[in-house]
């Protein structure tokens, strides 16, 4: 097998700057498309440069940047005086009843995301640049470009949220410049830039205000030039002669006016006068950056020669393993990078583009969990982190939620967000999201995935959780002929029957939300409550197989399976649940492995293909996930920056294939749950040997595996001490750990 982080010597034919060719990327032209533009970020600031020498753009970004269009003031429907009527409807098989259980509003977006201006870099020279490379190196998060003569590096800062950008030996005449003007810029904007000397650099200031709205932002740079000349050319500035040129930048969104003073002098107070200013924004900022990245690493003992090629090169050879060990590490870094104000959107934290798809929101029905879905096992608390400060900001939302819609306490998710607002007003008759009662608990199980792991239990998500359980309390008032509780309504996104509307019964999601919800609340609580909520659970009615011998998305009789669709909502019980697996419940798991049979890809979306896979690795079948990943890798999903689109040819920027496909590599190598570990369970014959290491499970070890035909080993470092069951090809037995304790297993050949 080939080292683990093998060293990179001088790439013979890029000799410029070579890049660790697991942990960063590289390409040899310039990237003309902001799309395959590198990126940079830390949760709250994105930065994504491209162009080249002499035209060189960074486009800024926040978290925050949200166009308002009305549904800043947007309400949930108040329907909840409507409701018994519809359960009324729905159980005579009034089976379109749903469709007019609204308040007539037509469809409102949430606001959408938007890039805030681009950093603008332009040099006289007309030359073309010789030996130019790019590279982003994924452990410090620098983009960086050079050419004879000339570089320039950016990265953003983790510990002073800011975007740093130096180049060096600009020469000749550098023009900098703020720019809005970036595709697809709304009409009506009120713009307003200047710019100043100061003594300790030039700063330019750029102040957007929305049309009829007080809302803006404004971005401040501080420009500090060694050497050379800087005159001031409003609404930016030329340098001349400089040696090389620092420049940090700030956005902030805002209400009213804003005094820029401060947020100068905090830029200036970033500079060090002890030492060269970059190399101590860049010592801080890689401290805490790279020591999240690194802690976990994928080794598919790959050809050398591949490991060095471009990304774009590599891309081109979708069954090499060195592609998939590079969108590994990418997708990590991405992640990361994306990760902290809020997790990440549908874009990430980037776009080059004001008229971002689908809002660049946060799709919460299937897209956000599947891009946060390796959080916990990649050793990615920050993730983590994020995605629960998104929630508990808006558990106020969701409780108005539950109120105005099902007229019951407890909280209730909306499908979309914008990441202000967490209520429930991005509805149709064709997509009647407010009816999706499954979404709070899909969205907390990533945060019970990290409190198994971590070993303690958040009191955050734990009240979360007896708020779900609340709710439900209040929903599951019917009861079908057997006396079994039913979920009426109820929304299995974005689908419906093929024998009627979207509203209907029993969807399994909503089956396997309500019981793992109840039961997940039980354990957080004992006691009364606790004992409460577990009878409920107990009431619920279990799946249906329908003729096909399948896992019926719906599990009221009489309602058809329409299997051409990208989401796989009914499966939320195999995957992320536990729920339904082939070792307690193999009968369940065979019907569900006929579902995920018989499930179309409908318009090849990424995240539908990744979610099938995730899928198949929880039923063993390596097969079927290597076929899914196969999809993405060749249907040309990935452009040149690793980022990635939602459709096949580079179609609609979106981050959900980058995001998601680290988890599903490390589905198919290791799972566990709070008392099982299962080791390559749906591992493809295509990658033989290979290392993961630092993966954490959910009974609290931390865990290297290596395998090849010959020998499997897994080394398990324990925080608590327990039993769990041990799953291999080879069979089952138990596995007692010591908190402390190193655990070393040889299990032969895989």
């Amino acid at each position: 097998m080939s080292p683990m982080h093998p060293v990179n010597p001088v790439n013979p034919l890029n000799p410029v700057n070579p890049v660790n060719p697991v942990h960063g990327t590289w390409e040899s032209l310039p990237a003309t498309r902001w799309e395959d533009g590198f990126l940079s970020g830390n949760g709250h600031h994105g930065a994504l440069a491209f162009g080249d020498p002499n035209d060189e753009q960074v486009v800024v970004s926040h978290h925050a940047l949200v166009r308002p269009n009305g549904s800043e003031t947007a309400r949930p429907p108040r329907l909840a005086a409507q409701l018994p009527l519809l359960q009324d409807q729905l159980l005579a098989s009034e089976l379109h009843a749903a469709e007019s259980f609204t308040d007539g509003r037509d469809l409102q977006w949430v606001q959408p995301f938007h890039p805030a201006f681009q950093l603008r870099l332009r040099r006289a020279s007309g030359e073309e640049p010789r030996r130019y490379r790019r590279s982003v190196d994924f452990a410090t998060g620098v983009v960086k470009a050079v050419c004879e003569g000339w570089s320039s590096r950016v990265f953003v800062s983790r510990a002073d949220d800011v975007i740093v950008q130096h180049v060096t030996a600009p020469d000749p005449d550098l023009d900098i410049a703020l720019d809005h003007r970036l595709p697809g810029v709304p009409q009506g904007l009120s713009v307003g830039d200047a710019a100043v000397l100061t003594p300790e650099g030039a700063l330019l200031t750029l102040r957007v205000r929305y049309p009829g709205s007080d809302t803006a932002y404004t971005g401040v740079t501080l420009v500090v030039v060694t050497g050379g000349r800087t005159v001031l050319t409003p609404p930016g500035l030329k340098v001349t002669g400089a040696e090389s040129v620092l420049l940090l930048t700030r956005v902030l969104r805002h209400t009213g006016e804003l005094d820029t003073t401060p947020r100068a002098r905090a830029l200036r107070e970033l500079l060090s006068a002890d030492e060269d200013p970059y190399t101590a924004l860049l010592d801080r900022h890689t401290a805490i950056h790279r020591t999240a990245y690194e802690r976990v690493t994928l080794d598919l003992d790959a050809d050398p020669a591949e490991r060095a090629l471009p990304g774009s090169e590599l891309l081109a050879r979708p069954d090499s393993p060195a592609l998939l060990e590079r969108l590994f590490a990418a997708g990590r870094y991405h992640l990361l990078s994306a990760s902290g104000l809020f997790p990440p959107r549908l874009v990430g934290l980037w776009t080059g583009d004001w008229n971002t798809a689908w809002a660049g929101a946060f799709t919460n029905d299937a897209n956000l969990n599947l891009q946060t879905a390796s959080a916990a096992a990649a050793a990615l608390p920050e993730v983590t982190a994020a995605h629960a400060s998104l929630i508990q900001r808006q558990l106020p939302d969701w409780a108005e939620n539950a109120r105005a819609v099902f007229g019951a306490r407890g909280v209730v998710a909306p499908a979309h967000s914008d990441g202000e607002s967490g209520l429930t007003y991005h509805f149709s008759r064709e997509y009647p999201l407010h009816l999706w009662t499954a979404g709070a608990d899909w969205l907390l199980k990533p945060l019970v995935d990290h409190d198994e792991t971590n070993g303690s239990r958040d009191p955050r998500t734990a009240h979360a959780l007896a708020q779900v359980a609340l709710f439900y309390e209040d929903f599951l008032t019917r009861t079908d002929k057997d006396g079994n509780l039913v979920v009426v309504p109820s929304y299995s996104p974005e689908n419906r029957p093929a024998n009627a509307s979207w509203g209907a019964i029993n969807a399994a999601m909503d089956l396997s939300a309500a019981r793992h919800a109840l039961l997940t609340a039980a354990d957080y609580h004992p006691g009364p409550n606790g004992d409460r909520w577990r009878a409920l659970a107990d009431r619920l009615p279990p799946h249906r197989i329908n003729a096909d011998g399948a896992l019926a998305e719906w599990a009221w009789p009489g309602l058809d399976d329409t299997y051409d669709h990208r989401h796989l909502s009914h499966l939320y019980g195999v995957w992320p649940l536990d729920e339904i697996n082939p070792y307690d419940t193999p009968g369940l798991a065979a019907a569900a492995h006929r579902a995920l049979e018989l499930r179309g890809a409908e318009n090849d979306s990424a995240h539908g293909h990744l979610h099938h896979a995730l899928v198949a690795a929880r039923l063993r079948d390596g097969e079927r996930v290597a076929h899914a990943l196969g999809q993405v890798l060749k249907g040309d999903f990935f452009h040149a920056s690793l980022m990635s689109a939602h459709y096949p040819n580079r179609d609609v920027y979106n981050a959900d294939a980058a995001h998601t496909l680290p988890a599903v590599l490390i589905e198919m190598l290791v799972q566990s749950t709070p008392d099982r570990l299962v080791l390559l369970p749906a591992l493809p014959m295509a990658y033989p040997k290979g290392q993961l290491l630092g993966i954490r499970t959910r009974f609290g070890a931390e865990l290297d595996l290596t395998w090849n035909p010959q020998e499997t080993t897994a080394v398990l470092r324990p925080t608590r001490s327990h039993r769990v069951e041990l799953r291999t090809s080879a069979g089952t037995r138990p596995l007692d750990l010591v908190a402390g304790e190193d655990h070393v297993l040889a299990l032969g050949a895989w």
